[in-house]
């Protein structure tokens, strides 16, 4: 592989990597206040794409169909732990591991049963779609946009977790939720709020996702989530730094295997998920593992 070629390999990856941790973010921290792994996640994320493509369809600007998007999939994240996860806030954590299973079965049949399987064209607005040559190197405009905006959010996530009450009150629950509901804060606005965040986070990674990869459908959460779950366990669990740096590796690592193994294309989930496994054995808390076990998030 020339230097050109790993530079190009190198973009990529920054910006598939950057779609894993948007989505990662929202996993880390549903599992940093209630322990809960969040398999629906991936499916608000395909909501988020699914209801950007409807609104830019119908004739809204391509940022107002985006910001519906977000809307809706922040209704569904919240309404999701409203619903289903609320009622169980005492039971045993396999009921919430089950239902949220179910929930993600539940809109992936709904949105099957309501919209078809077979895959739509996501057309983007053609200045997201610009490409440019830097030499030999090939640099579509989203892929500059996508991981920029991915570190802007961080910066902004970690400023509303360690700059604002709410933020307090989010880490102060993944520590003790019944002690800091005797402190008079309302547990459940706050655990709402987690869910709004990280759907509104899914979403834009749908759209990333849906323009990078110009097709929907109602699967498309399935891979893409758990994949972000990987990159949320890689980076450790709970941590949202660890989650974002762990979807830049998981991206970075699929992309180079693909680059320097092209004849392993097919198989380059399978060396995502290897990877995985291989940093685990050596730190099973993931890289920001034991920052962890001092303090969440």
């Amino acid at each position: 592989m020339d230097f050109s070629t790993f530079l190009q390999q190198l973009v990529n990856g920054a910006s598939l990597g950057s779609m894993y941790a948007l989505i990662a973010i929202g996993y880390t921290m549903v599992y940093g206040v209630l322990r809960l792994i969040n398999f629906a996640h991936g499916d608000i994320m395909m909501v988020g794409a699914f209801l950007t493509y409807f609104a830019y369809n119908a004739g809204a600007p391509f940022s107002v169909a985006v910001l519906v998007g977000i809307l809706g999939a922040v209704i569904v994240g919240v309404l999701t732990d409203k619903i289903a996860y609320k009622p169980l806030r005492d039971a045993p954590k396999i009921s919430l591991l089950i239902t949220a299973i179910g929930i993600s079965f539940f809109l992936e049949n709904l949105f099957n049963v309501l919209f078809g399987g077979v895959p739509r064209a996501f057309k983007a607005p053609e200045y997201l779609t610009k490409v440019f040559h830097w030499g030999s190197i090939y640099l579509p405009i989203s892929v500059i946009i996508i991981p920029t905006v991915t570190v802007a959010i961080l910066v902004a996530v970690l400023w509303v977790l360690y700059r604002t009450k709410y933020g307090m009150a989010i880490r102060a629950l993944a520590f003790d939720i019944p002690t800091v509901k005797l402190m008079g804060v309302n547990a459940d606005s706050i655990i709402s709020i987690v869910f709004a965040l990280g759907s509104a986070l899914a979403a834009i990674g749908g759209v990333f996702y849906a323009i990078s990869y110009p097709s929907i459908d109602p699967l498309m959460g399935v891979m893409v989530g758990l994949k972000a779950f990987a990159a949320a366990v890689l980076g450790g669990i709970g941590s949202v730094t660890g989650a974002v740096l762990g979807g830049f590796i998981l991206g970075f690592t699929e992309i180079m295997v693909v680059a320097i193994f092209p004849e392993l294309g097919g198989y380059k989930d399978a060396f995502a998920f290897f990877f995985l496994i291989l940093v685990l054995l050596f730190r099973p808390t993931g890289i920001m593992g034991e920052d962890l076990e001092r303090s969440r998030f």
